[in-house]
Formats: C-alpha cells, structure tokens, sequence
C-alpha cells in the first residue's frame, strides 16, 4: 500500500512527465495486445469451438498418383473425399468424436415458396459435427444418427435465418427451400462467427442428403475436412491409433495406384492456424519466433522513450534517494524501491492499454480479425469471451513487467551508484 501511495505521490509531483510515461506505456501494451488478441482468437477456445485445446483437424490431404511419379515432387492437395473418410477416420476408437464436414461454407439460395430467396452460408456435415462443437441451440436439436444414415433432408440454421425466414426462432419442423430442395427444420442455434472457422455457416446440413460424397474426381480427393475431438489427455493415444490405421489405409489405397504424404497431419489447433497452404507443412516454431520479434520490437523501442523518461524523473528525485541512503537503505533496496514504484506507473498504462486493445478489437474487428481466403457473407465479429480470458491478463501483466524492466532498471542502477555526498548536493 505505501508503494502505490508513493507511486501516486510522484505522479503529482511530475504530472508532464507521468502522464507521458503512462501514455507512452498504454501505447506500446495496446500494440502487443493487439498482436496477441490476434493470434488468440485462432487458438484459445470459445463456443461453440470451445474444446479447440482437444481438437486434430485433417483439413486437406496430398497425395500423389503412380502415373505422376515421385510424390514428394508432384502431388495435389486438396480436400478428402468422402471414402476417404469413411475408410481412415470413421473407423477410428480412441477419439470422443470424429466429424466431417465441408471445408468451407458455400453460399445458397435460402427461402419458402411465393416468397424472395436471399443467400446464406451453407455448410454440408455429418450428425457428430454437433458433438465436436458445442452449439448453444435456441430450439429443436441437430439431425441425428439415424438421419444421417437415411439421408434425409434435416437442416440447423441460426437465429438471424429463422427470424428472416419465419419471423420467429419456434420454427422446428417446418419445411423451407435450400437452392429450391426442401429441408426440414431441425434445430436453431445462435449465431457463430466466421472467426471459429470450422464451426461457422448459417445453414448446416445433413450431408448424406446431397450427392457431395460422391462427388470426386480421385480415390482421396473430395470436398471434406475433418476435425478429432480426443478425450481429455488423450491425444497421444488418438494420434497413435491414427497413424497405425494411416499405415494401414496407405497399404490399401496403394493397391489402387495412389500414395498419401501424411505432411505429420492431424494438426493441432495452433499448427493448424499456422497452416497457409496445403502443400506445405506448418512452421510453428518460426511463427512464435516472429511473433516474439514482434513483442520486442514493440516493448524495446518504447522503453528506450520511457527509460529517458525514468532517468529525468530519477534526476529531480535524487536528493529524496539520498537521504534514504543516509537513513540506511542500501544500493539494492533502492534499486528495488525505484524499480517497484516505476512497475506501479507502468501498470497503470499497461490496464489503460488492455482496455483501448479491446475496445479497438470491438470497434475494429472486421479489420483486425478479417479472415484469409474467405468469402463468408457474415463480417468476423468478437465477444467477450473470445477476448477477455485469463491469459489475455496474464500477457498483459508479463509485457508490463518486462517493459517496466526494460525501461526502469538501467536509470535506477545509474542512480543507485551515485555517491551519498554528490546525491545529498543535488547530483553535482
């Protein structure tokens, strides 16, 4: 308490300079936690991908073709088809769940008959993708096992689709038009943000009532992803078992002239937000040592600022360091007291920087979190449970701390050093 008094004290003595300092502090976290907010929302988990630290996707597969010669030189990548599926993952046993889907949401004619279509982002999948993600349904339930397997006409849609279509979110049961076919309600959902990516569309429906998986043009090639749910603290066990029956599918699908580079799929959630491009294999390591060089880049020139800021502050304080030298205190305990006060200013422009990061990523979001090689009819949007988690603080705190560092120890040596006499004259 009597820190945060005496911080508080010196920021009434020197406001020009605190109010810099603090500014200049809110400054530099805003800009790291932009960057970190970013990253984020493609790895920390939230509804309804709130199991994302349990997920493996399998989103393309490459694979090569006898005829094309070595595999490593000339292969496509692609998504799976649908036997493909059904023959590598389906058959799987550790995982929770296995799902397939579209890989992307496919834009539809949406409406009921006598009545104006409009477009909507339908995406085709199985009845376990409502089991891998956790959709906060408003009515009804997804289609099940037992429609899937029949192949009826059973669709989910969102909130904003049933209040367009019907006026009304109790619409299940009720029959609407998909690109002119007709589809059963079965359940309502609150909308998603294109943000969950493998989660979003408007429009979710039972895949087998399509001709989608059948719709190839090589053994392996198709229109579908995959994403494992693996129990809790089992994903080794699931990536074993898959690289057994893997060795095993390879041998089978051999016999018909085809070879899969595995490229170490499934990925996780962060390898997989890393990924860019099918035919190459994710470089994490090399995005976290970006991401670092952009931290320090972003902590290191504001805190040579800051640090001239500190050393003037430090200069009109020095008699005050003096006489708590002359009363006892040693060069450590004034090292430390100088280095403590000044993390209690770099705090609070470090709470003021968290604060306009988020209201930035509020304001901001189609432009900060716009999605890569996507055509969604739904701009990216943020909520508070994707931004405001426990580690967003914690980050926030470590920036702190280290600029606080950065910027506060070398003048707090240099004035630690100074002789009790040339302190008790003012520093000359």
């Amino acid at each position: 308490m009597k820190l945060i008094q005496q911080a508080f004290y010196n920021l009434r003595r020197q406001p020009v300079i605190a109010a810099v300092t603090i500014i200049g502090t809110a400054l530099s976290i805003f800009l790291v936690m932009v960057v970190v907010m970013m990253q984020q929302v493609k790895v920390a988990p939230f509804a309804p991908e709130s199991n994302r630290d349990r997920f493996l996707h399998y989103s393309f597969v490459s694979f090569g073709f006898k005829e094309w010669g070595n595999v490593e030189e000339n292969n496509s990548n692609c998504p799976m088809s649908f036997r493909m599926v059904k023959e590598l993952f389906y058959p799987l046993e550790t995982p929770e769940a296995v799902t397939a889907y579209t890989i992307d949401a496919g834009v539809m004619s949406v409406g009921l008959a006598k009545q104006k279509p409009f477009a909507a982002d339908v995406r085709e999948t199985d009845h376990n993708y409502f089991n891998v993600f956790d959709f906060s349904f408003v009515a009804g339930t997804p289609f099940g096992k037992t429609d899937f397997e029949a192949g009826l006409s059973k669709a989910v849609i969102d909130s904003n689709v049933a209040n367009r279509l019907f006026g009304t979110t109790d619409v299940v049961g009720r029959e609407f038009l998909l690109n002119n076919a007709v589809y059963t309600v079965a359940g309502v959902v609150k909308p998603v943000s294109p943000i969950a990516t493998k989660a979003y569309a408007q429009v979710w429906i039972n895949t087998t009532s399509t001709n989608t998986p059948d719709n190839t043009w090589a053994l392996p090639a198709g229109y579908y992803s995959v994403t494992i749910l693996a129990p809790e603290g089992r994903m080794d066990e699931v990536r074993e078992e898959f690289n057994v029956r893997f060795a095993q599918y390879q041998k089978e699908i051999g016999r018909e002239g085809y070879e899969i580079l595995n490229r170490h799929r499934p990925y996780d959630q962060e390898t997989q937000a890393t990924s860019f491009s099918a035919n190459n294999e994710p470089d994490v390591k090399g995005a976290r040592r970006q991401r670092w060089i952009i931290f320090a880049i972003l902590l290191i020139v504001p805190a040579i600022n800051l640090s001239s800021m500190t050393h003037s502050r430090l200069r009109q304080r020095i008699s005050e360091l003096a006489v708590r030298r002359a009363f006892g205190a040693t060069r450590l305990n004034t090292l430390l007291s100088i280095i403590n006060e000044n993390f209690v200013i770099t705090l609070i422009g470090g709470i003021l920087g968290l604060i306009l990061s988020v209201v930035m990523a509020f304001c901001f979001n189609r432009l900060i979190f716009a999605q890569d090689f996507t055509l969604f009819l739904t701009p990216p949007s943020v909520n508070p449970s994707m931004l405001l988690q426990w580690s967003t603080f914690g980050w926030a705190l470590l920036f702190c701390f280290v600029l606080n560092l950065l910027s506060s120890a070398i003048p707090a040596i240099q004035m630690s050093r100074v002789s009790l006499v040339t302190a008790l004259r003012g520093g000359k």
